[in-house]
């Protein structure tokens, strides 16, 4: 067999039966195997986010981590520069990119829950900005280009930030 890796068939139609259960006044269908998979999503000290700070102190940039005093608890800030960092998942935060999938089941759901979150991120961002802060977004996919575009993405990120 070649180097390359085998790709396993799809997995077959799932013949688990399928709950009912009512959120955010959408009557949703759930089922156990999607409920376990959704439970593991983590929403702290994800990948990109410690990417994006190793890329960070690489360059030497002093930060603290989810600040949840601020609009929109920033992933990372810097106070006394005045700069705040987001670490965006492409799907949950509707990036546009090719990880930016719609769910086919309970679509109404998470359409307004997508809507939700981009409404949430706009209003942080621009919450911040009215406090003087320079309000950085780093996408999950920008994480996965590899180390030295990542940094050379916040090196241009910060170049000309200026302090408060």
């Amino acid at each position: 067999m070649s180097g390359r890796k085998r790709l396993s068939p799809p997995p077959a139609a799932s013949t688990e039966p399928l709950r009912y259960r009512v959120r955010e006044g959408h009557l949703l269908q759930v089922d156990d195997a999607t409920s376990l998979r959704m439970a593991g999503v983590r929403q702290k000290a994800t990948r990109p986010e410690l990417l994006v700070g190793s890329a960070l102190r690489a360059l030497g940039q002093r930060y603290r981590l989810h600040n949840r005093d601020l609009a929109g608890s920033p992933d990372f800030a810097n106070r006394r520069l005045g700069w705040v960092l987001f670490v965006h998942g492409c799907f949950w935060h509707r990036h546009g990119c090719r990880a930016t999938t719609n769910p086919t089941r309970n679509r109404e759901f998470w359409e307004a829950k997508f809507a939700r979150n981009v409404a949430r991120d706009a209003r942080s961002a621009e919450a911040l900005r009215q406090s003087g802060y320079r309000v950085i977004v780093i996408w999950e996919c920008e994480t996965k280009l590899g180390e030295v575009e990542l940094r050379e993405r916040l090196r241009l990120a910060f170049e000309g930030a200026s302090t408060r």
